[in-house]
C-alpha cells in the first residue's frame, strides 16, 4: 500500500506545482475547484489508461515500459524547470478552459506511463488509481490555496521543485528496472 500511496504522492507533484503557480499568479477564484477536479480526474483516467495499454501489450511493452516512464517523466520535469525559469520573468497566465485543459493532460501524460507499472505495484490497479485520483486532486486544492497565501515569495520555486521531483522518480524508476 505504501508503494501505491508513494506512487500518488509522486504523480501529484507536478500538478501540484502548477496549481501552485497557478495560485501565484492569481487567475480566476474557480481555479481552486476546477483544476483540482481536472488534475485528478485527468491522473486517474491516464493511469487506467497506461494499465489497459500494458494489460494488452502484455510482454512487449514489459520490455520498454521503463524508458518510456524515464523519458516521459524527465521530459516533464526539464519542461517545469524550464517553464519555472520562464516564469521568474512574470509570463503571465492564461485562462479558459482550453488552458485547464492543457494543464490538466500535460500533467497526466507521466500517469500514463506510471499505468503501465501499476501491475508491478503490490496492491490491486484499482487501488492505486484510486489513490491516484484522490491524491491528485487534494494536492493541487491545498497547492493551490498555498500559492495564493504565499504570494510573490516562492513563485517559480514550487514548479522547479516539482520537475526535479519528476526527474528525480524518472532516474530511480530506470535504476530500478535495469
Amino acid at each position: 500500500m505504501w508503494a501505491a500511496l508513494g506512487l500518488a504522492f509522486g504523480l501529484a507533484m507536478d500538478a501540484t506545482a502548477v496549481a501552485a503557480a497557478r495560485g501565484l499568479v492569481r487567475a480566476r477564484r474557480s481555479e481552486v475547484i476546477v483544476l483540482p477536479l481536472l488534475f485528478g480526474g485527468f491522473q486517474a483516467g491516464m493511469a487506467t489508461l497506461g494499465w489497459v495499454i500494458g494489460e494488452h501489450g502484455g510482454d512487449y511493452l514489459a520490455a520498454w515500459d521503463h524508458w518510456v516512464a524515464f523519458g516521459l517523466l524527465l521530459g516533464i520535469g526539464i519542461k517545469m524547470i524550464v517553464d519555472s525559469a520562464r516564469r521568474q520573468e512574470s509570463v503571465p497566465a492564461g485562462t479558459g478552459p482550453l488552458v485547464y485543459l492543457g494543464l490538466a493532460l500535460a500533467t497526466s501524460i507521466d500517469a500514463a506511463a506510471a499505468g503501465l507499472t501499476l501491475p508491478l505495484v503490490p496492491v490491486a490497479p484499482w487501488i492505486s488509481i484510486g489513490l491516484i485520483g484522490v491524491v491528485s486532486l487534494v494536492c493541487p486544492a491545498i497547492g493551490y490555496l498555498v500559492g495564493r497565501a504565499a504570494g510573490s515569495r516562492f513563485g517559480w520555486r514550487l514548479e522547479l521543485v516539482g520537475g526535479l521531483t519528476l526527474i528525480v522518480l524518472a532516474i530511480k524508476l530506470l535504476v530500478e528496472h535495469l
